[in-house]
């Protein structure tokens, strides 16, 4: 395999805030004394990203707030930031009823045994629109698939795309739409990263991971893997399975085993994904989901305990 090209160098009026795998990346965008905030990861970690937006800011006012998509690791910790710091919180226009009302649902909280508090938007935007951030003008990018209302952030002046969960450097956020019967799914993936391959890109703020300057190199693995789900969609389906459980051990850290058959029964989305897809009974399903994980290191079981590693 061929070495990874460095890491780029960004602009030093933005700070990428790189998260674990629970909080999706925070990236700071400083202009004078103020400054603007993309994306706010998981509530568990809200008091750590209020911490460190305090570092980060020295002293600068917080008064922007923008999300790329609904999901709970990327709007987890508005509320805090919006308490701490008194920012507005813009989000992307196709999610604002859903953030409105509420909708644990929609907003795939309640489906997947996640959490985040809620929060009041002051506005939104949609693709087409442009602003300004740490001095730069950056266009927004309709980016569906992921999520189908997601909007990443594209700066053609320094070719300096913020992709949410549309591109990753290894692939891409699960393409939940296609599982929850939305046949568009995996076709808007495809668009979605055509479109992007199309744009000139030096570097890429990803929602999870390094930014990272690969670009051609990481269009190829992702469409590799968006392949794959399209040639066989069990494929699809074990991934969210797996991604699902993996990232509720991350926030709970333990769970007795013997719950977990039960835990998995009460999921709206693992069991529709279960039903249409794989047709594993409760146990059998538990069964696969902790050999799968323990073999690739994200899981290991003790005394009774399934415990994230």
């Amino acid at each position: 395999m061929s070495e990874r090209i460095p890491p780029p160098n960004l602009p030093d009026s933005l700070l990428v805030l790189e998260r674990g795998w629970l909080s999706s990346n925070n990236v700071v965008f400083f202009e004078g004394e103020a400054a603007a905030l993309v994306d706010s990861g998981y509530v568990s970690h809200a008091a750590q990203t209020v911490a460190l937006l305090e570092r980060a800011l020295a002293g600068r006012r917080l008064t922007h707030l923008i999300n790329t998509h609904s999901h709970s690791d990327h709007i987890g910790g508005n509320a805090a930031v919006q308490t701490a710091f008194g920012c507005r919180i813009t989000v992307p226009a196709g999610i604002a009823a859903t953030i409105a009302d509420w909708d644990e649902a929609a907003l795939l909280l309640s489906p997947l045994g996640q959490r985040a508090a809620r929060f009041a938007h002051d506005a939104t935007y949609a693709a087409g629109d442009s602003f300004v951030l740490g001095e730069l003008e950056w266009r927004a990018l309709a980016v569906p698939g992921h999520d189908m209302d997601a909007l990443a952030l594209y700066n053609p002046e320094k070719r300096l795309l913020i992709s949410g969960d549309a591109l990753w450097q290894d692939g891409f956020g699960v393409i939940f739409s296609e599982l929850l019967g939305n046949p568009d799914g995996l076709k808007a993936t495809r668009e979605t990263l055509e479109m992007l391959a199309r744009l000139p890109i030096d570097a890429v703020i990803p929602g999870h991971g390094a930014p990272f300057a690969d670009v051609p190199e990481a269009f190829e693995r992702a469409f590799m893997r968006l392949a794959a789900f399209e040639q066989n969609i069990e494929r699809l389906a074990r991934h969210a399975l797996k991604v699902m459980l993996a990232f509720f051990m991350l926030e709970k850290r333990q769970l007795p085993r013997d719950t977990l058959p039960e835990f998995l029964a009460g999921l709206a989305f693992v069991q529709n994904v279960n039903i249409r897809y794989l047709g594993y009974d409760d146990e059998s399903l538990a069964d696969w989901l902790v050999a799968d994980l323990t073999r690739a290191g994200a899981l290991r079981e003790e005394d009774g305990l399934l415990l994230a590693t």
